[in-house]
């Protein structure tokens, strides 16, 4: 449910290789009633990209990167292994680190790859993506939707007695719903997957995290020809989505979202590059504040936004990144002054 005040928190992937200090540069810029989250360090290597975590969870679906990428194969191989490591030691650094706070966060995120998108990274034994048939993809969501309990309850006995999030990302579902993912060779593109059952398998993996005892499931996309109408209808609390590039219809749907009682997660901070000057906190906030005025909508109602950033800040330094997060926080008061009236 959206919270009485807005709020800040980032995408998931972060700089460098040191879960340490990137869990405590979190926890301690993301604070109550901040939403830290676990951090995905992609620079550590294979396994520790995105796609490779959340394949790590799939259950009876081993997994294991070919020369064309991460192919689904009859037992696990050693990429899948580690992968699992990195995450098992992720979540062992957050529950030392949390376990040393006064008062921890009230909240607290993790991130997953989508089912749409994970069949869009995965290959079959042919080497074909696992996008390109209906029962791989079927059975990667099935999957998911089986891996996320043990994984959510490993995180909750981290960070005791959090409320847990969850932000499911599906960078790929514009290209996935318009048929323009290309083949492995690239010489054609894969048939577009039917809006019905990217809703279904939606609700299937939002249904198991539920079940696990999450309080809000969020999916995440780009703003182009970002899917909200399906979004909603999958059961997700709210939509994670870039505000740079966003048409007036789609403010609109945002709207009629928000006043359903859904969260909008605003990728408000342009994070760019490490050299690249951070937007002014009063242009972020009117970026939001503008289009929310010109709807109708009250400024009591703007509790239901978090910040974020554009994109993941991997490609940041461990400094840059520290300061995209104090001016999401900064976004955040600025928005709350307003709130308040």
């Amino acid at each position: 449910m959206p919270e009485s005040q807005v709020t800040a928190t980032a995408l998931g992937p972060w700089p460098g290789e040191d879960p340490v200090e990137a869990t405590r540069i979190v926890r301690g810029e993301l604070g109550s009633p901040h939403l830290p989250f676990l951090v995905e360090l992609p620079e550590r290597g294979v396994g520790s990209d995105a796609l490779g975590r959340t394949a790590s969870l799939l259950v009876d679906l081993p997994v294991d990167v070919q020369p064309h990428g991460w192919r689904i194969v009859d037992r696990p191989g050693k990429d899948v292994m580690r992968a699992k490591s990195a995450l098992s030691t992720d979540i062992n650094v957050l529950a030392d680190v949390a376990g040393t706070e006064e008062s921890p966060a009230r909240d607290f995120k993790v991130q997953l790859r989508g089912p749409l998108s994970l069949a869009t990274g995965l290959h079959l034994h042919s080497g074909e993506r696992a996008l390109l048939d209906y029962g791989a993809r079927r059975d990667i969501a099935e999957s998911l939707a089986a891996g996320v309990g043990d994984f959510l309850a490993r995180v909750g006995t981290a960070v005791p007695g959090a409320r847990l999030v969850v932000q499911i990302d599906e960078p790929d579902i514009a290209a996935v719903l318009a048929g323009t993912i290309p083949t492995s060779s690239g010489y054609r593109t894969l048939r577009a997957v039917p809006g019905q059952e990217v809703t279904e398998a939606w609700r299937l993996v939002i249904d198991a995290i539920r079940d696990a005892g999450a309080a809000e499931t969020v999916i995440a996309v780009a703003e182009i020809e970002a899917p909200f109408e399906r979004i909603l209808s999958s059961g997700a609390d709210g939509i994670a989505v870039p505000l740079k590039a966003l048409t007036s219809r789609q403010w609109e749907q945002l709207a009629g979202a928000v006043e359903a009682g859904k969260s909008l997660w605003a990728g408000v901070v342009q994070a760019g590059s490490p050299g690249t000057a951070l937007p002014r906190v009063q242009d972020a906030v009117e970026n939001v504040w503008r289009p929310w005025r010109q709807l109708g909508l009250p400024a009591s109602s703007l509790g239901s936004i978090r910040v974020t950033p554009s994109e993941g800040l991997a490609g940041h330094t461990p400094s840059s990144a520290t300061a995209v997060l104090t001016r999401l926080t900064q976004v955040a008061d600025g928005l709350n002054q307003l709130a308040l009236g």
